[in-house]
């Protein structure tokens, strides 16, 4: 078993899973705040400098996991491996966030897509020519998706299955 500490909690406007975006490219101008934990406050030095963050957290509200799940975005049925679904077996969730501001161990950022109080594992910063790849990129089963991102809400497909 592996355990995992968190450096600290994301808190954002949502108490519950319904209506929340389900990706943080849907969640533009949504405000939370991240609070780090004082042991790991040194880690922060210099993030100020970047405008975009990778935040690494635990689906802490999830029970169990499936293998074959139906995304938020699609109607047909998919490996989760081949989603971004919550209900993973390690639950481990990735966001870009927009770094607003730093305040001492408090972070300001936007576009959170999270439940409040969610615990974070880790944050990288974002860096285009790391993390954007060129050429020929294949987004299998999301290049013929049947929902719009933007217009896609959380909805009660995973209701009492991985939520407390």
């Amino acid at each position: 078993m592996i355990y995992f500490k968190p450096i600290g909690y994301i808190y954002t406007p949502f108490q519950t899973v319904e209506n929340m975006p389900v990706q943080a490219a849907a969640a533009k101008g949504i405000r939370g705040t991240i609070m780090i934990k004082d042991e790991f406050a040194a880690g922060l030095k210099d993030i100020e400098e970047f405008s975009h963050l990778y935040l690494v957290y635990q689906f802490h509200k999830c029970e169990g996991h499936s293998l074959v799940v139906t995304p938020f975005l699609d109607d047909k049925t998919h490996g989760i491996f081949a989603t971004r679904s919550p209900k993973r077996p390690c639950g481990i969730g990735i966001s870009i966030v927009k770094l607003n501001g730093v305040n001492g161990g408090e972070l300001s950022v936007e576009n959170v897509d999270m439940i409040n109080e969610t615990p974070l594992l880790d944050i990288k910063p974002y860096i285009p020519e790391f993390d954007i790849i060129e050429g020929e990129v294949k987004t299998g089963w999301y290049a013929r998706k049947s929902k719009n991102l933007h217009e896609t809400r959380s909805d009660g497909r995973f209701k009492n299955k991985i939520f407390f």
